[in-house]
């Protein structure tokens, strides 16, 4: 089949950007309920590579929309484009060798499949951040249970929206345990993907 993209072949490969940043790309997509903890997860885990040397860039829900999907509700079919966008940056960010983290609840299979289709099976890692409803709605940072509970918040997952738990996640992490914990958990399973060969 003809490459209808040919500057590719143009650009420098992901392995040499790979062997000058002395890393394996690859994605850590972590998924679970608004509340569940995965950003504050994301972001100790993000620090810890970053000081052993590691170029990681953290992907998450609020900052993406903010920009780049600031135009999308929160509607399964908006939250599908959402994703399929999101996937689509991570796969550029690959391709530059980084190590992407990514934080999104990704409410149904579905939407993760497709994530996955689009970034590939080899660099994408499922990790579920499975956290109790109840445990989140009692975090409630941002006081959005509270606003799907009072019905001014429509579509909300966990809430009038469903949450499909994953069925074979490359990593589960409970947040019974510390935030410290659950970091050095993530951390570890990092570690064995982006080291160098």
């Amino acid at each position: 089949m003809e490459n209808i993209f040919p500057v590719y072949d143009q650009l420098i490969s992901r392995e040499e950007k790979e062997n000058f940043l002395n890393q394996k790309a690859s994605v850590f997509w972590l998924t679970g309920l608004s509340g569940s903890g995965k950003t504050t997860i994301a972001k100790q885990v993000e620090r810890i590579l970053f000081n052993k040397g590691f170029f990681v860039q953290l992907i998450d829900g609020d900052n993406v929309r903010s920009g780049l999907c600031s135009n999308l509700s929160f509607t399964i079919e908006d939250r599908k484009e959402n994703i399929r966008r999101i996937a689509e940056l991570t796969a550029l960010s690959l391709r530059q060798g980084i190590i992407c983290i990514n934080t999104f609840v990704s409410p149904t299979r579905d939407i993760r499949q497709m994530a996955h289709d689009i970034i590939g099976a080899e660099d994408f890692n499922e990790i579920y951040i499975n956290t109790p409803l109840e445990e989140c709605e009692k975090r409630d940072v941002k006081g959005l249970y509270q606003k799907a509970r009072a019905g001014e918040i429509k579509g909300f997952t966990g809430i009038d929206s469903p949450f499909e738990m994953p069925l074979d996640p490359a990593l589960t992490i409970s947040t019974s345990q510390s935030i410290q914990e659950s970091a050095i958990q993530l951390v570890d399973f990092v570690l064995t993907k982006v080291q160098p060969t």
